[in-house]
């Protein structure tokens, strides 16, 4: 056990931990919602630091990132627990700690091993994912710290449900984020997840003004998310708050956990998010969970070159000739300042084409 970060002490040895939006107040003797942080005598520890209960190398375009090192290794790593509670989770097994035996499972690994893994196995980044990074945050900021030093960029795959508290302290280290936007109905989040809407959204605006680079997947639920209505508010959302060079990666559904009676998502409902994301001004629509479609592929939205061509995670080519479309031929001016670009020096392995919002971090 470690002690955890960003909690407060109550009256009568209580807690109150402030490391994800359900703000659990947290009596002696008892844990949080995400049944990894426990009120021992009054102070907040948490049961997985430093246990990792998934640890794999995997594309980066399995996270999912599309626009982050395309074709680069990520080091992925999880540990149990979760602070959503989703009647269609897809990691059930490890995010939903459902006796205490859970949280011994999986194998030790301090956070020095864990970077020298990822450098051994040749990973350009280490990926927190599998199950929720925001309830294993003290495990993930070391490594984040270490592996900042040793030049691999850290990203979060997430529900996006953690404090904006938790986000400041987590931009000293913390390069790119893919956030599952679930749904666009509050309650949706209530009843599905056992949370809440809002502040996942104010996160992802968040994450935009910190610089940290953003995606944004949705797994389309037939009869839970996948009206017109609601896919226009995702996609208008994206668009308008986040922005259009934002990738949104439309997810097909397939039965799982408690929803093994709803049926996989009609290919029809996929193309009518495409066409929602489009009418909203987005450039860059993915649908995954669909090997074959040709909706994986990244296209210049200025010629409509197929910079990169993609079948499930595995990139065939990549087009992109001295950091630009050849194509389009176009120079966007990086919005970074001389003194960053002097101090950060940071390559990019993405064309300016394509990531007209550049977030530079070291």
């Amino acid at each position: 056990m470690k002690e955890a970060l960003l909690y407060e002490k109550l009256d009568n040895q209580k807690v109150k931990c402030n490391l994800c939006a359900h703000h659990c107040k947290i009596a002696p003797g008892k844990f949080g919602i995400c049944k990894v942080r426990e009120n021992i005598d009054g102070t907040l520890y948490t049961h997985v630091y430093g246990r990792t209960i998934a640890r794999h190398i995997d594309p980066i375009e399995k996270k999912p990132l599309y626009h982050f090192f395309p074709g680069s290794k990520a080091f992925s790593i999880g540990t149990p627990g979760c602070n959503f509670h989703c009647d269609f989770c897809q990691n059930c097994e490890i995010s939903q700690v459902t006796s205490p035996g859970i949280l011994e499972m999986g194998s030790a690994a301090s956070p020095d091993e864990i970077v020298q893994e990822a450098l051994d196995a040749g990973c350009k980044s280490i990926a927190y994912t599998y199950t929720e990074p925001t309830i294993f945050f003290e495990y993930c900021n070391d490594i984040g710290l270490l592996a900042r030093r040793a030049g691999l960029r850290n990203v979060f795959v997430s529900n996006g449900f953690m404090t904006s508290e938790m986000l400041d302290l987590a931009a000293l280290w913390l390069d790119a984020v893919n956030i599952d936007l679930k749904a666009f109905k509050e309650e949706t989040y209530r009843k599905l997840m056992g949370g809440r809407l809002t502040p996942v959204l104010e996160n992802m605006k968040h994450l935009v003004c910190k610089g940290i680079w953003l995606e944004v997947t949705s797994l389309i639920i037939p009869g839970i998310n996948d009206s017109a209505g609601e896919l226009h508010q995702m996609a208008h959302f994206i668009a308008n708050e986040l922005g259009v060079d934002v990738p949104w990666h439309i997810s097909r559904f397939f039965p799982g956990y408690k929803m093994m009676d709803v049926p996989p998502t009609p290919m029809e409902i996929l193309h009518r998010a495409v066409e929602a994301g489009k009418e909203a001004g987005l450039n860059y629509i993915y649908v995954g969970n669909v090997p074959t479609s040709g909706d994986q592929n990244t296209v210049c939205p200025r010629c409509g070159a197929v910079l990169i061509e993609r079948v499930g995670y595995n990139v065939l080519y990549n087009n992109i000739e001295h950091g630009q479309c050849a194509g389009a031929g176009m120079k966007w001016q990086e919005e970074v300042s001389a003194v960053e670009l002097l101090k950060h020096m940071i390559l990019w392995h993405f064309p300016p084409c394509l990531l007209r919002r550049i977030s530079v971090r070291q």
